[in-house]
């Protein structure tokens, strides 16, 4: 990945690897670094932003394809997307903060990866109702599963699935809310369904790739982690999950209900407070 060179934080997009990402950039203090999970985009954050951007720089970005960004290139991994975090601070001119990064759902893989490759960068981490993976593995068909899901995508757009039942997928997330219209265009867009559908296709790989990277080892430097995790009904096994996680990384774990998936739009307060003590 390259960055564009020029780009400020004042831009509302930059290039990253010659891919235009949609960045928002609010507040001013310390920074943090939000990112959002599998298929979302960056205005599930704005009960957060709020909150944060009275005291911190507050980043938050759309990975290729989804919300306002432009369309990957390449397939994810799990480098190139703790990669893309670093070049996009680069881009919007933070390259030489240290950051609490902070991750929702996939995007926990993510941020995690991040926090180990790039310590020094990394002034804490927050994973807020992270997936988990205990037995990752190699996944084979890396290749067939890309050209599938992109395949897939392609011909869902041109019958108009994602316009006819994305926003009521995205719904069922929310904890049933109704959306906004802006959250309804996004989801029903075919281009965020062709880079969800990838994000899919590629999960497992990203899941080993970090297990990999662990190897059964807490996090450099010594940053602080937190946990939060979302406690539905009956939903025993998945906290048992989470505090598994926070047990590896040494973290702070706080289990939060009544709550969805969506931790930072049901419990904004508590998220924020998390990333503001993650430093």
């Amino acid at each position: 990945m390259g960055v564009s060179p020029g780009a400020s934080a004042a831009a509302s997009f930059v290039r990253v690897g010659g891919v235009a990402h949609h960045v928002d950039v609010a507040g001013g203090g310390p920074v943090c670094v939000l990112s959002a999970g599998l298929g979302l985009a960056w205005c599930e954050w704005d009960p957060v932003v709020a909150l944060l951007a009275r005291s911190r720089t507050v980043v938050r970005f759309d990975r290729p394809g989804l919300g306002l960004s432009a369309p990957a290139r390449g397939a994810p991994t799990l480098v190139g997307e703790a990669e893309r975090i670093r070049l996009v601070l680069d881009a919007v001119g933070l390259g030489g903060e240290a950051v609490t990064v902070v991750g929702h759902s996939l995007a926990g893989f993510h941020a995690e990866a991040f926090a180990r490759l790039f310590p020094r960068r990394t002034a804490g981490l927050v994973l807020v109702d992270s997936s988990v993976e205990e037995a990752a593995r190699v996944v084979p068909g890396r290749g067939v599963r890309v050209r599938a899901a992109r395949a897939g995508g392609a011909v869902l757009g041109a019958v108009g699935v994602p316009r006819a039942v994305g926003p009521a997928a995205r719904g069922l997330v929310g904890r049933g809310a109704p959306l906004a219209r802006e959250l309804r265009a996004l989801y029903g867009s075919g281009r965020v369904w062709r880079a969800a559908l990838l994000e899919y296709a590629t999960y497992g790989d990203v899941a080993h790739e970090l297990a990999v990277l662990r190897g059964g080892r807490g996090l450099p430097g010594g940053a602080p982690v937190r946990v939060l995790a979302a406690a539905p009904a009956r939903a025993d096994r998945w906290a048992r999950r989470q505090r598994a996680l926070a047990t590896t990384l040494h973290a702070d774990f706080r289990l939060l209900a009544p709550a969805g998936h969506l931790l930072m739009r049901d419990c904004p307060h508590e998220v924020a407070e998390a990333t503001l003590a993650a430093r």
